[in-house]
């Protein structure tokens, strides 16, 4: 194992020292490949619940450090201007997050993963147990928690495109949207658990509202680096009884195999450049439509929990504990939606007509919710769940299948370096619409709830615009009944009716 000193530990990929303890209780010597496929499924799946648990302490906690709280909350947030400051903090969080993701996933596809990921998880429990910190050191300066913000989104962007490359390693294209459907419920399970557990230790105080999280993310991270296994020539795997190349590196085991044919080693290991990246068909026009579709989703992120509490449901207030445990239902039908996203794009062999028909359907969704969620609870609670259904539906898709599926796509010519750089594109592009949305919150509802309602449908109506060329090459090649694959979208194999996606860059 190689040393923290070591110029091993950040560039050449060994097998974690988790792996060797476990395969001496094994007979054979070795774990199976399935095996291993169920432990990096595993092992993702927690770490990516452990990022989004951390993220949502600052959504529970604004009520409680804003002036609406009886106490008058926390300087310098207690103001008539604490929503805009809270909403500043978001968006540096956010801001940072966006432009990190590109850096990480240029990174990703040149060092070890395995190693990255525990670095972004281990940082991001630090500062985000700092944050708490000034709840006891009696912090009240704004530029204290503006700064502890900008490096918790730092560490928190590299997550994203590590988990994904290490999870496109492993399987295979045919079932990557059921598969990635199901392995995305981790964004919504993450707020949830987050949601629960800042909630719940809330009453203690808020500063242990960060720590809880904080200290769960640091674990897992000691966890991912002890037993996370990057891809199957890392540890020897053997697929199909074809021993894999030991010697590949990063990223050369997204081989023919996630593109329907079988592993094979003869491929470009030169990394993609980023403009490169930008080039590969359908990439352009997901990434701007992800840029929409994330700008809603984490406006509810950051501001659903203080939203309930401000607004009446069935005549009543609720507290801020019951706010932040009421809006883990949008979490519930996120996970709903994006398992349904997955199985719809698999059946459909239409990845943008899914995500497009998630993105329109979420328009009434949100009237709906704004309309008529305050009559009863039971009203709410529909509602909230169907919007998270439609809302975070196409989110999933496209952070995961989508990229997967672009990361891979045959314009690579076998050059399989490109995964972490796409993920990275497609949604640090997104990310930046998630900075945009909750400042924008901060300051338009100091004015009107109504207003920042009008802005989500309105951004979920482009997003679904954006991907309108895409959707009429899918439905001509299922109309054609015959297509081939090309990346995310099937084309006749006439050349009459080849889907036109070059036009679309």
């Amino acid at each position: 194992m190689a040393s923290w000193t070591s110029s091993q530990f950040l560039y050449e990929e060994t097998k974690p020292a988790g792996i060797e303890f476990l395969e001496r209780f094994k007979r054979s010597g070795r774990l199976s490949f399935k095996q291993y496929q169920a432990l990096v499924f595993i092992l993702t799946f927690v770490a990516y619940i452990a990022f989004h648990a951390a993220r949502k302490p600052n959504s529970i906690v604004k009520g409680t450090l804003s002036a609406s709280t009886v106490k008058g909350g926390w300087s310098p947030f207690d103001g008539p201007d604490g929503p805009a400051l809270l909403g500043q903090i978001d968006l540096a969080f956010l801001s940072v997050y966006a432009v990190g993701m590109f850096v990480a996933g240029h990174l990703g596809d040149r060092l070890d993963l395995r190693t990255f990921l525990t670095i972004g998880m281990i940082g991001t429990g630090f500062f985000t147990a700092l944050f708490g910190v000034a709840f006891w050191a009696e912090f009240h300066s704004f530029y204290y928690f503006l700064a502890v913000q900008v490096m918790a989104g730092w560490f928190q962007s590299i997550g994203w495109p590590c988990v994904v490359a290490v999870l496109g390693n492993w399987f295979d294209k045919k079932r990557r949207g059921m598969i990635m459907g199901v392995w995305s419920a981790h964004t919504s399970l993450g707020n949830i658990a987050g949601s629960l557990l800042a909630s719940g230790l809330l009453k203690y105080g808020w500063g242990w509202s960060f720590l809880g999280p904080a200290l769960l993310i640091t674990f897992l991270g000691i966890v991912v680096y002890f037993f996370l296994p990057v891809n199957p020539p890392t540890v020897g795997a053997e697929r199909d009884g074809t021993e894999v190349d030991s010697t590949m590196r990063l990223g050369d085991t997204i081989t023919d195999s996630l593109l329907g044919s079988r592993m094979s080693t003869g491929f470009d290991r030169k990394a993609i450049g980023f403009m490169a990246a930008w080039k590969i068909p359908g990439v352009a026009p997901f990434a701007f439509c992800l840029f929409f579709t994330k700008l809603v989703s984490y406006t509810f992120l950051y501001w659903l929990p203080f939203y309930v509490s401000h607004n009446m449901i069935g005549g009543e207030y609720l507290s801020e504990e019951t706010s932040g445990n009421l809006s883990t239902l949008f979490d519930v039908g996120g996970v709903v939606g994006g398992v349904l996203a997955g199985y719809i794009s698999d059946q459909l062999d239409g990845r943008a007509i899914t995500a497009a028909g998630f993105i329109y359907l979420a328009i009434p969704a949100l009237f709906l919710y704004r309309v008529y969620g305050h009559i009863s609870m039971t009203i709410n609670v529909i509602l909230m769940f169907t919007s998270g259904v439609f809302v975070n539906g196409p989110f999933a898709l496209i952070t995961t299948a989508v990229s997967a599926d672009l990361g891979t796509h045959k314009s690579l010519k076998g050059n399989a370096r490109a995964l972490a750089t796409v993920t990275a594109i497609i949604d640090g592009t997104g990310s930046i619409g998630a900075a945009i949305g909750p400042v924008l919150t901060g300051y338009i509802s100091a004015i009107s709830w109504d207003a920042v309602f009008y802005m989500l449908m309105t951004a979920a109506f482009i997003s679904g615009l954006l991907l309108t060329k895409l959707i009429i090459a899918e439905v001509k090649a299922l109309v054609s009944g015959s297509s081939e694959e090309d990346g995310v979208v099937a084309s006749s194999s006439s050349a009459e009716h080849r889907a036109p996606i070059d036009v679309l860059l």
